[in-house]
């Protein structure tokens, strides 16, 4: 049916596929649906560490790891159903 996953005191569901619903309209990936309107950004100790696990396990690198102005070392990956997702690790605030 579902993952739910505890980030923090934060819940994310993620689901396969399921165009039949259950009582509400299906849900669908990104590619069936023709696209995405939902990033997800995720902050994480080693960017460059996990864009190269995201990408080995068949993520597509939309954008690798590089120094951004805003002060993160920021990268993203599109995953094998086409969720975009940002991955970052804060390095400096930036006046």
């Amino acid at each position: 049916m579902h993952a739910t996953l505890k980030l923090g005191n934060s819940m994310l569901m993620l689901s396969d596929e399921f165009p039949e619903g259950q009582g509400c309209p299906g849900w669908v990936s990104p590619e069936t649906n023709a696209g995405t309107t939902v990033t997800l950004h995720l902050y994480v100790e080693d960017v460059d560490a996990v864009f190269k696990r995201a990408v080995d396990a068949g993520c597509k690198p939309n954008m690798p790891p590089t120094d951004a102005f805003w002060g993160d070392r920021y990268g993203q990956v599109f995953d094998p159903y086409g969720h975009s997702w940002r991955i970052a690790t804060h390095k400096a605030d930036l006046t």
